[in-house]
């Protein structure tokens, strides 16, 4: 089953200028897309008719504390199903991480356009990092790393041992250095930030995760991001 999400509605209605959304067979509507589809109203059709997971719910929602409501609060948004939390609990930060994220994997692209290689590597981050959302309101596990031709521990070893695999060692960033490694070493860092998001969204009462997969994969992922500063230092993108 695929899941639309609040800003997969958003993006098929060019941001609420236009509609209706369709729905098409193996595909269901998050609460969250559904409650912003009616806010805007914009109608959602089926045009091989509506599946069980889209028929509409009774107007009742649960907190984690075990209240109902029959409104949404404007300071509650979704955590899953018909949960709703506040909006600044761990798991919605989380979620706002990756979505700031998204946008600067974009920013990325845009920045290291005369590198087609590293603009084709960003893309497949990016669907990397969508599958995120994903596999947390779902409670989904995240499937095993393989990222730009890399394995969890190849990412982990190139990153430490550049200068052994890379053919380039360790630098500190300039000002002087290409646009496009600044841009990659400022998404680096965002990356980190959210791994650190995911770990307080993710952290029992002991400090211990219940999310490990997705901590793994953040962490991998700023490996990538080094392993990719590490090459537009040597040179080794094709540039246009």
């Amino acid at each position: 089953m695929e899941l639309l999400t609040r800003e997969d509605v958003r993006r098929m209605s060019d941001n609420g200028t236009r509609g209706p959304v369709v729905v098409n067979k193996g595909q269901t509507l998050t609460p969250g897309a559904r409650d912003w589809l009616a806010a805007h109203k914009i109608q959602a059709v089926y045009p091989q008719g509506r599946e069980e997971g889209n028929a509409p719910s009774p107007a009742t929602y649960r907190t984690l504390s075990g209240a109902t409501l029959t409104e949404k609060p404007e300071h509650m948004t979704h955590l899953k199903g018909n949960i709703l939390v506040p909006k600044d609990h761990p798991r919605i930060a989380f979620r706002g991480m990756i979505d700031a994220l998204e946008a600067e994997i974009l920013l990325t692209q845009r920045a290291a356009a005369d590198y087609p290689k590293l603009v084709s590597e960003l893309e497949e981050v990016l669907s990397f990092v969508r599958n995120f959302i994903r596999c947390d309101v779902l409670d989904e596990p995240l499937k095993d790393i393989k990222l730009c031709g890399y394995d969890a521990g190849q990412l982990r070893e190139y990153s430490h041992y550049p200068d052994k695999h890379l053919g380039q060692p360790h630098f500190l960033p300039a000002h002087t250095d290409p646009p496009a490694l600044l841009a990659v070493n400022k998404l680096r860092t965002l990356v980190r930030q959210t791994e650190l998001s995911a770990y307080a969204a993710f952290k029992d009462a002991d400090g211990a995760v219940t999310r490990g997969d997705i901590i793994l994969g953040l962490n991998r992922l700023s490996s990538l991001m080094w392993i990719m500063m590490i090459k537009l230092k040597g040179e080794q993108y094709e540039r246009h």
